[in-house]
């Protein structure tokens, strides 16, 4: 699913940085299509979990762990074959570097793995709505606390809103169409996150941020590494149901939602504005709920569509609140 705003330093600070001829040459167009192909890929990401969770008995901490690893071996060669940097860059502390890739993919494997969690506990239509709607919440909360951003009068009603959204969401629907668990693993996966993306935040101000590529092939790698000894107690491997259908479902997320879905993220959202993106990103969250009705049998109950759009609106406002300028002083 979408992580990746939370990889992104600052994808304006993307779109001003060592991106520059990309932002010349790729059109807007271009960049609308690039955003629209990684969201409805990630929406198809909890699908292809649940898939897997259907043909075999891998867990979620075994799923992670490969996505980490596959992700980061396909995107290796892409590395090599990026053009060289002519200006060279100013040297970064090593310590607030290390944090930062470090903490981003301790936050990626949290938010990634409570999200497969999620999937499994209360299903891929709740479990996405959930994590999603409540991300961008407590990023926001996280920026106000940590960063002393301001969220302003109309974040404040978006939050509101998103938080209005969840409870109708989680308490109006009756008892076994929600479960309380899998709500808990989609928060938890929120809070992850928000912790990569308000870190990011931070170090990018003290001039430590990474580009974009960079920062998700460490994080990945680092993924990998903070999953291994957890998905080794789990089990890394099947031990019943069908190999060969576990196997592509799990090349097809490797490759299409994460290898490929990325960078074709990051390259849109170098040329389209902030708020733009995060609005084009709510294709994710639809496009998992028609994937959940359609193919996975799952039910729409009239509180979960209330709540999703409560949810989908609060989010849309939050973005182009926090996208809006801040006022300038008027002078006398």
């Amino acid at each position: 699913m979408q992580t990746s705003q939370n990889l992104a330093v600052d994808a304006k600070a993307l779109g001003r940085g060592g991106n520059r001829s990309l932002t010349g040459s790729l059109s807007l167009r271009r960049g609308f299509a690039f955003l629209a192909f990684a969201g409805l890929a990630w929406g198809t990401t909890g699908a292809a979990v649940e898939g897997i969770y259907r043909a075999g008995d891998l867990g979620p901490v075994a799923i992670s762990f490969w996505r980490f690893l596959a992700g980061a071996v396909l995107l290796l060669p892409a590395r090599a074959l990026r053009p060289s940097r002519k200006a060279p860059r100013a040297p970064r502390p090593a310590g607030r570097r290390a944090l930062l890739l470090m903490g981003t993919g301790a936050g990626l494997a949290v938010f990634q793995t409570a999200y497969f969690a999620a999937v499994r506990d209360t299903g891929l239509a709740v479990g996405t709505i959930v994590t999603l709607g409540a991300a961008p919440v407590f990023t926001a909360a996280g920026g106000r606390l940590f960063l002393g951003e301001r969220i302003g009068r109309a974040g404040m009603l978006a939050v509101a809103g998103a938080l209005a959204g969840l409870i109708v969401l989680v308490l109006g629907n009756r008892p076994g169409v929600v479960h309380l668990g899998g709500v808990g693993m989609a928060l938890l996966s929120a809070a992850g996150y928000a912790v990569s993306n308000v870190l990011g935040r931070w170090t990018g101000r003290h001039g430590t941020g990474e580009d974009a590529f960079t920062l998700t092939l460490w994080s990945f790698l680092i993924g990998a590494a903070v999953m291994l000894p957890p998905a080794l107690h789990e089990g890394l491997l099947p031990q019943g149901g069908n190999f060969t259908e576990t196997a592509l479902l799990m090349l097809y997320i490797a490759a299409v939602t994460t290898a490929l879905a990325y960078p074709l993220y990051f390259a849109g959202v170098a040329v389209l504005r902030a708020a733009t993106a995060s609005v084009m990103m709510l294709l994710e969250p639809v496009s998992a709920a028609v994937l959940a009705v359609l193919f996975l049998d799952e039910q729409l109950t009239p509180a979960t569509v209330a709540g999703t759009v409560i949810l989908l609106v609060a989010i849309a406002a939050l973005a182009l609140a926090e996208s809006r300028p801040p006022a300038r002083p008027e002078t006398p």
